[in-house]
C-alpha cells in the first residue's frame, strides 16, 4: 500500500481558523482522532498518524474527553503484567 494524499481546496484551507503553518499538522491530527474514535485505527496507529508520541496522544485524548478503547480483558492483562511481570499478547 502507498501513502495517501488528501486534497483540501484552497478556499477551505483559507477558511480554517488556523495559522497557515499549522494546517497540515492539525488536519492530520483531526483525522487520527476521528479514525480512533470510530474504532478504525488503534490508539498506537492513530498516535503515529498524528505524529505524536504516546504521552502526547494520551494528553490529547484526555483534553478532548475522548474515551479510550480499553476492555476489561486489557485491564486484566495489564494487572497481571504489573503484578508478575508477565504479558500475554492479544490474539
Amino acid at each position: 500500500m502507498s501513502d495517501v494524499t488528501i486534497r483540501v481546496p484552497q478556499d477551505i484551507v483559507q477558511a480554517l481558523r488556523l495559522p497557515p503553518d499549522a494546517v497540515a499538522v492539525e488536519l492530520q491530527r483531526e483525522l487520527a482522532v476521528a479514525l480512533y474514535q470510530r474504532g478504525i485505527l488503534s490508539s498506537g496507529k492513530a498516535a503515529a498518524l498524528a505524529e505524536m508520541n504516546r504521552w502526547e496522544w494520551e494528553e490529547l485524548l484526555g483534553a478532548r474527553k475522548i474515551p479510550r478503547h480499553y476492555s476489561d480483558e486489557d485491564l486484566d492483562r495489564d494487572i497481571a503484567y504489573a503484578a508478575r511481570g508477565e504479558y500475554t499478547p492479544r490474539h
